[in-house]
């Protein structure tokens, strides 16, 4: 026996002699940078977006919750504070289990292990990777105290639904920061280490049930909760559901811009790195110009008609309203709320299902008509609730024929009453942008690129090019005054016929109205926008000499008509562009350049 004991004493020593050179420098653990997704603010701090392949919110142990931290540690290592690194109790169980059933599992392996293994091992089950793991953990809890190697492992581990650490854990499946949690929701998440998309309580709710109740469970056996917190928690329901970083101001294409600089200036690096970007948007305009925007497009397609429904059902496998009502109002589970699928009537998985392709950006929703009544519609909508749309809020929608005419209106027309805050609206054909910027500074205060940036991540502020029209005229009225015409000037307002070669026919603009005014000061052609006006100026102050003068606004001569639509906005310009253009009138002839990003820092605030 002691001939056995020394062998294994020096099995041991030779294989810590072996090793230990191999083993990485814990000291490093002090200065360690976690990977933390690139963060966009705007002016006042506030967040616009999120990018990268990590979610982490990286949180001082003091700014963890007491209950949150003891559920991890009666889950994962009740002994953390006692054991030196290494739970050689643990390591023994694990022993005689790979011994009496040759199976390798996980039992032994403590919080610093676990911290070892996350930031220098590799998870391979091997006996080598298993002696640098403890040799290490050993080493670990000689170069830093309890609470700093705590504070890594929650910052580090991986829980699901790409979240790394407690800090995003609990956002992205409560969307809650971790001091507003709940004990049942602290429990579940300490409860996702050991297999995260097994025990994920968005997909698989009653696994992850079973498993908070375990840690439930450690926690009241260890005295860390009492009976009431216990029985409480024990029976919430498991309310995780998917949620997106917290942002705060809904500015997707400025994200995308600010991202594109950032890894234009610094790599794909950026991503990993921690990197924050602080923009020049000012959140409340921003808001602004979002609704502005939408309901601008909404209200187009409204005057437009109706374009029709995006997918028909069969009728025969919509539910009964009120049998659907009280599976939303009894919170049945879905195996319950879902039962009637099984004879060919949707329930609410099936209707959200069938909702699911046409998720809709801003204060839309996509809905199924149950029912339809003298009173209005009864509808599902997408975010599992019913609602009454009454007729009041359909009655703009007269058919659209495929030429864009609009045919009769409903017939059935009755006046709202309660539920009259839904009204049915289709999403936009049509695009549009909207970009607004200190005409003293250049700095973009608020820019939307589109409806939404879901469906098309086209930004028509920096990307699309379209005629600007009568918003051109300021400018050659510019180079007018420029060119020796004052606003007292006399331009005959009288028809005009062109013959060019390069057209197919002869040119004969006109005014908008159809009409002509004869002698007309040119203050007031620019006032009332007179086509025949402009042209007129341009002619007279020759074609050559403006495109040479409205270049000073930052117009490009390649995106410039050399003939004379260009006195009627026929260039080729963003609205980026024509806004700078503005800006250089209300900055007293001064033109400036726009720009989106004033600094870029690292996590620790370190500008670069």
């Amino acid at each position: 026996a002691l001939t056995m004991a020394a062998a294994a004493v020096i099995a041991v020593a030779g294989a810590y002699m072996y090793l230990a050179p191999q083993l990485p420098d814990a000291d490093e653990l002090r200065e360690v940078r976690l990977q933390e997704p690139l963060r966009v603010y705007d002016r006042h701090g506030a967040l616009i977006a999120v990018y990268g392949s990590k979610r982490r919110i990286p949180l001082a142990l003091d700014e963890i919750p007491e209950p949150l931290r003891h559920a991890f540690i009666a889950a994962e290592d009740d002994r953390f504070y006692e054991h030196p690194g290494v739970d050689w109790m643990g390591i023994a169980r694990a022993a005689v289990n790979l011994l009496l059933t040759g199976e390798k599992g996980q039992g032994g392996s403590t919080i610093t292990m676990q911290v070892a293994r996350n930031f220098f091992l590799s998870r391979a089950k091997t006996y080598i990777r298993k002696m640098k793991e403890i040799l290490l953990a050993l080493k670990i809890e000689r170069r830093l105290d309890k609470d700093a190697i705590l504070e890594l492992y929650l910052n580090k581990i991986y829980l699901g639904e790409r979240a790394y650490g407690v800090g995003a854990a609990a956002q992205a499946y409560y969307g809650r920061s971790v001091d507003e949690l709940t004990l049942a929701q602290m429990a579940t998440i300490a409860g996702l280490p050991t297999a995260p998309s097994r025990l994920n309580p968005v997909s698989n709710p009653d696994q992850a049930r079973s498993r908070r109740r375990y840690v439930l469970s450690r926690m009241y056996e260890l005295g860390m909760i009492d009976t009431a917190a216990f029985d409480e928690a024990r029976t919430a329901p498991v309310t995780a559901t998917p949620h997106d970083a917290a942002v705060a101001i809904d500015a997707p294409f400025v994200g995308e811009m600010a991202r594109l600089e950032a890894v234009e200036r610094f790599g794909e690096s950026v991503y990993t790195a921690g990197y924050r970007v602080y923009t020049t948007i000012d959140g409340d305009k921003q808001q602004a110009a979002t609704r502005a925007l939408r309901q601008g497009l909404l209200d187009y397609e409204t005057r437009y008609g109706y374009t029709g429904p995006l997918q028909r059902l069969d009728p025969r496998r919509l539910p009964e309203v009120n049998a659907l009502r009280r599976q939303l109002e009894g919170g049945a589970r879905d195996g319950d709320a879902n039962a009637s699928e099984r004879d060919g009537v949707l329930g609410r998985k099936g209707l959200g299902t069938a909702l699911e392709p046409y998720t809709a950006d801003g204060p839309v929703e996509a809905a199924v008509v149950l029912r339809v009544r003298d009173d209005g519609a009864m509808v599902y909508r997408a975010s599992g609730a019913l609602t009454r749309v009454p007729w009041a809020g359909m009655d703009w929608a007269a058919p659209r024929g495929d030429d864009g005419a609009v045919g009769a209106a409903p017939e059935h027309v009755a006046p709202a009453d309660a539920g009259g805050d839904w009204r049915l609206v289709q999403i936009p054909e049509v695009e549009g942008a909207l970009v607004a910027l200190d005409p003293a500074s250049g700095a973009l205060r608020a820019l939307r690129g589109g409806y939404d940036f879901d469906r098309s991540q086209f930004n028509r502020v920096t990307q699309a090019r379209r005629q600007p029209g009568s918003n051109f005229k300021p400018f050659i009225y510019s180079a007018a005054l420029a060119d020796g015409f004052t606003p007292a000037t006399l331009v005959n307002d009288a028809p005009v016929v062109f013959d060019d070669p390069a057209l197919e026919d002869t040119w004969r603009p006109e005014n908008y109205s159809g009409r002509v005014f004869g002698p007309t000061r040119l203050r007031e052609g620019l006032v009332y926008s007179r086509n025949l006006v402009s042209i007129r100026i341009l002619i007279e102050m020759g074609i050559p000499y403006a495109i040479d003068y409205v270049q000073r606004f930052g117009f490009p001569e390649e995106q410039l008509p050399h003939d004379l639509t260009l006195a009627l906005g026929s260039a080729s310009l963003s609205p980026l562009q024509v806004a700078r253009g503005y800006a250089t009138f209300a900055n007293m002839g001064f033109r400036v350049r726009p720009y989106l990003v004033t600094r870029m820092a690292t996590n620790d605030g370190e500008v670069v």
